[in-house]
């Protein structure tokens, strides 16, 4: 083997030896970064029912849309409670204050508006 030959596969090996350490290294922050990220905080399904359809739906002061959109798509809340408000024109506003705790089943909420007379 001549010396042109030796230094050649000194040099594949170091490159190797590089192309491995660079691999691992970034495996490894990829481990690490997924490992440190903050765990999604645990929540509970909010599902309603009802026959307004256009009624509006507000968790705790926070306007979220139609009530056949959010009957629709359910609502995800995080532990803790909150106060859940069904409103539309010409209706007694529905409200209501549940408790969301982590590993809950579903909340469901039948919600009937009383129309307001004359």
């Amino acid at each position: 083997m001549s010396t042109t030959e030796t230094n050649s596969t000194v040099f594949d090996a170091a490159r190797r030896r590089s192309w491995r350490r660079t691999i691992v290294g970034a495996a490894l922050v990829c481990l690490t970064a997924t490992a440190c990220a903050p765990p999604k905080p645990a929540t509970v399904s909010l599902r309603v029912a009802g026959s307004v359809p256009d009624a509006h739906v507000t968790i705790d002061d926070q306007y979220l849309g139609a009530f056949a959109y959010v009957a629709k798509k359910g609502v995800a809340l995080p532990p803790g409670q909150h106060r859940i408000t069904v409103e539309k024109s010409g209706y007694f506003a529905w409200d209501r204050v549940v408790e969301a705790r982590e590993g809950d089943p579903p909340i469901k909420l039948d919600v009937v508006l009383v129309e307001i007379p004359d």
